[in-house]
């Protein structure tokens, strides 16, 4: 079963008693207009989880700008919504699907069995003349139990450590002009990870803001042996998830997501910075 779903294929299922449908609409910067687009209209049924109250912990000296939510935390805020484990969840947002894929990637991490993100978001599906409402859901609270799965998260020390080794591939996914250091929009300083090769996850997306097919996935990805952990990192963490994702579909097993990414690597001053070309 894929991970990235048609919106036909939601709207075969949004009425489904064990469906749960998540909002995930967020904008860097303005951190009220998820919320407030979710309020003004959004898919029938769905609950909204906002990336910074809920999707994410406070800022500290080290974690990067959107460190990981603690999981007790972020299990009572699924259970208010009404979520068990055994819910199937479909994420969705209005940005090529990075926020909903963030809640995806948070979702694995707990062990929960089905979880989904909808291809192409929510102006698409109001585009399409799919139903939209202003009516929030009343949801009865419910219980969620958890196990975590560290194998899909890697750690500074993780990455330092892989850094310049042939056995793990260290994939960053931001901007090519970050990457090589030439700017820097959200972090105070440019570069990239040495060693890190370079897949702007944006380039998943096709002209029309769709995801590509399995076999483009797969072709996408060619250059990095299938066999090798591979390691994926962003700016904060965000990013990094569209392409956990695109790295799983395409038949990648050994995947790990760097949570704290760039602007954690950065906040050790003995972390090294490499620029340009990789």
């Amino acid at each position: 079963m894929s991970i990235v779903v048609s919106k036909p294929w939601v709207l075969a299922r949004m009425y489904e008693p064990d469906v749960t449908i998540v909002d995930c609409r967020f904008e860097l910067g303005k951190p009220d207009s998820g919320r407030e687009a979710y309020e003004s209209e959004h898919i029938p049924g769905a609950v909204y989880l906002d990336l910074e109250k809920d999707l994410s912990s406070p800022v500290r000296e080290h974690g990067g700008r959107h460190p990981l939510p603690d999981p007790e935390q972020l299990t009572r805020t699924l259970a208010q919504k009404g979520i068990t484990p055994e819910t199937r969840i479909i994420a969705y947002d209005d940005q090529g699907g990075m926020y909903a894929s963030r809640l995806w990637w948070l979702l694995s991490y707990l062990g929960h069995k089905e979880a989904f993100v909808m291809n192409e978001g929510f102006a698409a599906w109001k585009s399409a003349g799919y139903p939209v409402t202003a009516d929030q859901p009343i949801r009865v609270p419910s219980s969620y139990t958890y196990t975590l799965h560290p194998e899909i998260l890697a750690s500074m020390e993780d990455v330092r450590n892989a850094a310049g080794t042939e056995n793990v591939i260290v994939i960053d996914s931001r901007d090519p002009r970050r990457y090589q250091g030439f700017e820097e929009t959200m972090d105070k300083a440019a570069g990239h990870i040495p060693g890190a090769k370079n897949k702007f996850w944006k380039l998943l997306l096709d002209q029309d803001g769709k995801w590509i097919a399995a076999d483009q996935l797969q072709e996408h990805y060619e250059e990095f042996p299938a066999d090798k952990e591979i390691i994926v990192y962003c700016g904060s963490g965000v990013s990094a998830c569209p392409n956990f994702i695109g790295l799983k579909e395409a038949g990648y097993t050994n995947v790990k997501l760097y949570s704290g990414s760039w602007s954690d690597w950065i906040s050790y001053e003995e972390n090294p910075i490499a620029t340009g070309e990789e």
